[in-house]
């Protein structure tokens, strides 16, 4: 009898997967985009053309904020409005134009955009991971599922309940795996996902071979004297304890608008790509428009799993004793199913509550003195109103 887990298809050859760092544009319309997927094709076609000659490249990821910038997050715009006027459709024009490049060059390109995804719910955008096969077609979407707090995405945790109805409540419903005869099984998380141990761990249960996990930002890229800080640590650990590996390019410096004449580099470069023992096999320092690249090899991967008696960690995890860790919850589930998401202050509120029921269950134990945390400034700001967005807008002029 044929294993199931067996390959049909036969081995994966080796490959070179590039992350692309570019510099962006935030963008106040959705027609403003085209201007960064010119310098995302210019860096295509660049990385193609140089790297290429080494060994075929048949993955690209790009970083997070690529496509938009930030401009929902650093506005604090109301939901709705970015989720008009902003953000993208899956598919859309924005991947038919990303998908010409796949298809010219017979590769895969991961993306991450924030989106709107109505057959779940109406009014709504999410942060949304996809992945554009070779032949131009999205073969693959997932949402972020756990945010920073800044940022004003809808998660399916968010919407729980309608979530679980379209999709299901298993590990496939939240941390979907692309499983291809070519490049292996590609998973998807963003930024803060990978602030949680359990996501990668997730996706390595769905067969993972590969994770693209876009962009962070400071301090946590250039945290102490090594490079990538607490990002790059958090990377190496998830392919160590996984086994797979990760593939993680950041956003470029960021430009506030078309009106300003110096990008800010908010994220602090330091993309990377780790194999899965959690060796740094790619890192770059810059992210002006720049790249990481390395070879990915499958087959060795599956080879390391399938021998090891000790250090592929999976095998041998006991799940018992785990079971009851989650059973008691923390953020509360299906905050925006009947409105939209709230701006920093209020929303900043709900971390508060977050903390002290940490301290009400006893995880925690509070601090000697009690002093202010962190907040936005001015406090009590209400967040952008569609009248102040109207007058913002003016720094985009140029683009008109």
């Amino acid at each position: 009898m044929k294993d199931p887990a067996s390959n049909a298809s036969g081995p994966v050859a080796p490959y070179m997967a590039v992350g692309l760092s570019t510099v962006a544009h935030c963008i106040a319309e959705r027609r403003h985009i085209k201007h960064n997927i010119a310098t995302i094709e210019d860096a295509i076609h660049a990385a193609v053309s140089i790297i290429g000659i080494n060994m075929p490249v048949k993955l690209i990821a790009l970083a997070e904020g690529a496509l938009t910038g930030f401009t929902d997050e650093i506005f604090d715009l109301p939901h709705r409005l970015a989720a008009d006027e902003l953000f993208i459709d899956v598919p859309g024009e924005e991947t038919e134009a990303l998908g010409r490049l796949a298809k010219m060059y017979s590769t895969y390109i991961v993306v991450q955009c924030k989106a709107r995804w109505p057959e779940v719910i109406e009014g709504r955008y999410f942060n949304v991971l996809f992945v554009i096969g070779p032949d131009g077609e999205v073969i693959h979407k997932a949402a972020k599922n756990h945010l920073w707090c800044r940022e004003h995405s809808c998660t399916p945790h968010d919407v729980y309940d309608r979530w679980v109805e379209l999709f299901g409540s298993g590990l496939d419903a939240f941390y979907p795996v692309l499983k291809t005869a070519d490049i292996g099984n590609i998973g998807t998380i963003c930024c803060s996902d990978g602030e949680y141990p359990e996501a990668v761990r997730a996706l390595a249960f769905n067969g993972a071979e590969v994770v693209y996990r876009p962009s962070e930002a400071v301090p946590m890229t250039n945290f102490g004297g090594s490079p990538g800080g607490s990002w790059m640590v958090q990377n190496r650990a998830h392919a160590e304890f996984n086994n797979l590996y990760m593939l993680c390019p950041n956003i470029g410096p960021v430009y506030l608008s078309a009106a300003s004449r110096h990008p800010i580099d908010i994220a602090g470069g330091n993309s990377h790509i780790i194999g899965f023992r959690g060796e740094v096999l790619s890192q770059s320092a810059s992210a002006n428009n720049t790249m990481v690249s390395a070879v990915i090899d499958i087959e060795a991967l599956r080879q390391f799993r399938a021998m090891n008696l000790n250090s592929n960690w999976l095998k041998d995890l006991r799940t018992e004793l785990f079971r009851e860790m989650y059973a008691q919850p923390i953020h509360p589930k299906n905050l925006w199913m009947k409105q939209d998401p709230l701006h920093h202050g209020a929303v900043d509120e709900i971390y508060r509550q977050n903390i002290e029921s940490l301290y009400a269950r006893g995880a925690w134990t509070r601090p000697h003195f009690r002093h202010p945390g962190a907040q936005r400034l001015p406090e009590g700001d209400p967040g952008m109103s569609a009248e102040q967005w109207a007058e913002a807008k003016k720094m985009w002029s140029c683009w008109d």
